[in-house]
């Protein structure tokens, strides 16, 4: 087999554990803000645990692929982000701070539970026991990337809900595509390191 053929299998390999870190990152979103006052995930479809609904055929499959094909120093991808209007949440500067967490600390949860099994012995197959690790290892990176305070992150959301209004105000203004340059420049340079 060719080394672009072992990479495309490996990714097909690695891809049903990346979506369930992924779905469960997305619907973690949804049901937080469903609980604190805001239906628009549910309204759209989006609260569910069915990977068609947050999968963006781009940032999720072609993009990834495409950057481990070309050798790229860094990989990235995203989803479809669950839709949330701040503005329906009973608080929405604090509870902006929950829903921003709930991804991550789902993923954080999900790699928990799946280390509490496998260090149990109660999964016994060894084919199961490698696709739950590759699970717990994409949750943990997932979550923890997550919290990077830089926009579209989740940890840009919960540095807004903590900052003063002033300041708030003034990071908001800090868009989605500026912070995407922000993360490939800083990811460039830290691959010099690893």
């Amino acid at each position: 087999m060719s080394e672009s053929g072992a990479i495309i299998l490996s990714f097909i390999q690695n891809l049903p554990a990346f979506l369930i870190a992924l779905v469960i990152h997305e619907y973690a979103h949804g049901f937080v803000a469903h609980k604190l006052g805001d239906n628009t995930a549910k309204h759209m479809g989006r609260l569910t645990l069915n990977p068609l609904a947050h999968v963006d055929f781009f940032g999720t499959i072609l993009l990834p692929l495409f950057l481990i094909i070309s050798n790229s120093p860094f990989v990235f991808g995203w989803a479809k982000p669950v839709p949330v209007n701040f503005y329906n949440l009973n608080n929405p500067k604090k509870d902006m701070i929950w829903v921003g967490l709930a991804g991550p600390g789902a993923n954080f949860l999900t790699g928990l539970i799946i280390y509490l099994l496998l260090v149990s012995g109660i999964i016994k197959s060894v084919i199961i026991a490698e696709f739950l690790i590759k699970v717990l290892l994409i949750s943990i990176f997932l979550g923890g990337f997550n919290l990077i305070p830089i926009p579209p992150l989740d940890g840009s959301r919960i540095l807004l809900g903590l900052l003063p209004m002033k300041l708030a105000k003034a990071y908001s203004r800090i868009s989605p595509g500026l912070g995407m340059i922000i993360l490939i420049i800083l990811f460039s340079a830290l691959r010099r390191f690893f």
